[in-house]
């Protein structure tokens, strides 16, 4: 066999939060390349469709949009739902959705702390719990979340106390999902991005310069750049990894 062969997804479904832009968008494109078919859950109904439609039109695999709010239990469990309905199951799933705010804790109310742990970590968890059932009687599958180098570090010169503590957490939460879940054939791993072009990135020549002295490389990472990690630890060349987290940073914190 083709060491290439142990990367494909021929056959299998996958969803992905947050999967109509950014690295999730991109990682759904990766996934659509190795043959998985590929659902686009996310709150907006027609970016997430479009999104849909797009990869199914490159890619000779089927697609499906399902407006989902990571936030509410009955739109996740919705989501699982259809996804059987339409597929027969769930194979991969990818917690990807999130958001970031930025600013000081002296500026950050309660509730905007809250607002980001209910997406960024109690999102990931209401997604694994119902993808995660479906796996556990279909004899496993694969569950990726996108964490940060965050994860470990602190950030500056932005503030933003909440996306630190969620995406924190959801290295302990890999951690126990992973130790739960492996006598059901369940991975649960991490993908860390360091400082990746997107929506969510602070803009400014003074924060860039800042970050780029911290890192090796001199160049900031795309969102195509996460997806060959994500489709690896996704696949069956990655059989045996499970309760890790991968950064993938430029080496921005080697230093």
């Amino acid at each position: 066999m083709d060491v290439l062969d142990s990367f494909r997804l021929d056959g299998r479904t996958a969803i992905v939060t947050g999967g109509n832009r950014g690295i999730g968008r991109a990682i759904a494109e990766g996934f659509a390349d190795v043959g998985a078919d590929v659902v686009i859950a996310n709150r907006d109904e027609e970016s997430g469709a479009a999104a849909a439609d797009e990869i199914e039109a490159a890619a000779d695999v089927d697609t499906l949009a399902v407006q989902t709010d990571v936030t509410s239990e009955a739109d996740v469990r919705a989501l699982a739902e259809e996804v059987v309905d339409t597929f027969g199951g769930i194979d991969v799933l990818v917690n990807n959705a999130g958001i970031t705010h930025h600013n000081s804790v002296a500026d950050k109310s309660v509730e905007e702390f809250q607002e980001t742990i209910d997406i960024n970590l109690t999102g990931a968890y209401r997604c694994s719990k119902y993808a995660g059932e479906v796996m556990k009687d279909d004899g496993g599958g694969a569950i990726l979340n996108v964490s940060s180098m965050s994860a470990f570090i602190a950030n500056y010169p932005q503030h933003q106390v909440d996306y630190q503590a969620s995406k924190g957490a959801l290295e302990a939460f890999k951690n126990q999902l992973a130790s739960e879940w492996a006598e059901f054939g369940i991975r649960v791993n991490n993908i860390n991005p360091g400082y990746v072009f997107t929506d969510n990135i602070v803009h400014g020549e003074k924060t860039v310069d800042t970050w780029r002295s911290e890192m090796l490389v001199d160049e900031f990472a795309r969102p195509a750049d996460i997806a060959p990690l994500a489709v690896y630890l996704a696949s069956d060349a990655a059989w045996y990894v499970t309760g890790e987290s991968v950064v993938i940073d430029g080496g921005y914190t080697v230093r």
